[in-house]
């Protein structure tokens, strides 16, 4: 008898056990409590496209039930590490501080959290091979950083290029360059990529580059000097979208009608500059690479939960989120940015609530459907 009911029992506990593996096998597993996470934006609080960059992120936080703060560098990278060192000091931290390696700060910020249990993620920049000699990479020196995801600058300054060249039919030209600030890594690769472009087109001649430092007034002072010393020039390549309409301003007032004998590229996808897409104003327009940060968030909320995103792509990525953008795109997409929550449901890119996804695979394709 004894033996009997303890064989029952025993029968029971194992039939428990895996209706109890079953149901958590079915549902994602996520941490007891919402993970909290610290931007250092290293913009201005008004600066379309970081202003528009975090909105993205806020909207993947809400969807993914995360915390989201964001402190703002104002373009000043010591009054950036200035807010992260009160931040550490508060006594509040969050589980995660995200990062971009603005005016190469990125070594002291992992310093200066190096003891914290807070964990670090690269974002939009990450550290440069120098940099990487001296410090190594994440997971390594310092264990806390625990990885990054990045755009591929480079190609995006190759593809503005290519396609502004294209607009010459294979004949000689000219061209301007306005690129960004010199000691921020997105800004150098961009300017990489125009490089390997002009390499690749002996026929065009490069009569100027010059740093308009992400701005589009300091782009219209310097177009008012240079459009008149090189007035054969047709081409104008630029970094960003507030450069290029600030050459656009300079150039109108001379009396150049853009697309027409002046031909302007831009990135990003502020309304205005989709606008300005559409209306053939601006020639050549990349972009995508707002969407870096709900990307972030995606696979931070994934670690969080116990699912490593090393595991699905690996722990630092560089992602072609950039894409050249004709005017039915760029239409498409303006109206995407002005829907509620972008249209999109960000858990379906998450591997927690879609345990099949083996590679993130993140672009901008979604907002393009």
């Amino acid at each position: 008898m004894l033996k009997s009911a303890l064989h029952w029992i025993s029968a029971v506990c194992l039939l428990t056990l895996s209706i109890f593996t079953t149901l958590v096998q079915a549902a994602p597993t996520v941490g007891n409590t919402p993970a909290s996470v610290v931007f250092l934006n290293p913009g201005y609080s008004d600066e379309p496209f970081w202003v528009g960059y975090t909105q993205f992120m806020q909207a993947a936080a809400d969807d993914l039930g995360m915390h989201l703060q964001v402190i703002y560098g104002e373009r000043d990278h010591r009054l950036l590490l200035q807010r992260a060192r009160e931040l550490l000091e508060e006594g509040t931290l969050p589980d995660y501080l995200l990062f971009v390696n603005e005016m190469y700060t990125a070594p002291e910020l992992l310093r200066l959290y190096a003891n914290s249990p807070v964990r670090l993620f690269s974002l939009h920049s990450t550290l440069t091979a120098e940099q990487h000699q001296i410090v190594g990479r994440s997971r390594e020196r310092y264990r806390n950083w625990i990885g990054s995801l990045i755009p591929n600058d480079e190609q995006a300054g190759y593809w503005m290029a290519e396609a502004l060249i294209a607009r010459l039919d294979g004949k000689p030209g000219n061209l301007l360059a306005f690129a960004g600030v010199r000691n921020t890594p997105s800004s150098s690769l961009r300017e990489e990529g125009l490089r390997r472009a002009l390499v690749e087109h002996p026929e065009v001649t490069l009569q100027s580059l010059v740093y308009g430092e992400w701005r589009r007034n300091r782009a219209y002072e310097q177009a008012k000097l240079l459009l008149p010393r090189h007035p054969e020039v047709q081409l104008i390549w630029s970094a960003n979208d507030e450069m290029a309409f600030g050459v656009m301003q300079a150039a109108q007032e001379m009396g150049r009608v853009p697309n027409k004998d002046i031909f302007l590229s831009a990135l990003n996808n502020s309304d205005e500059v989709l606008q300005a897409r559409i209306d053939n104003k601006v020639s050549v327009l990349v972009g995508g690479h707002f969407t870096l940060g709900g990307w972030a968030m995606v696979m931070l909320h994934d670690y969080h939960a116990g699912t490593d995103f090393a595991t699905r792509g690996g722990k630092d990525r560089v992602e072609t989120l950039f894409t050249v953008l004709d005017a039915d795109q760029a239409k498409r997409l303006q109206k995407r940015l002005s829907s509620q929550g972008y249209g999109l449901d960000f858990r379906q890119f998450s591997a927690v609530y879609n345990p099949n996804i083996r590679n993130y695979g993140f672009s901008v394709l979604p907002l393009l459907q």
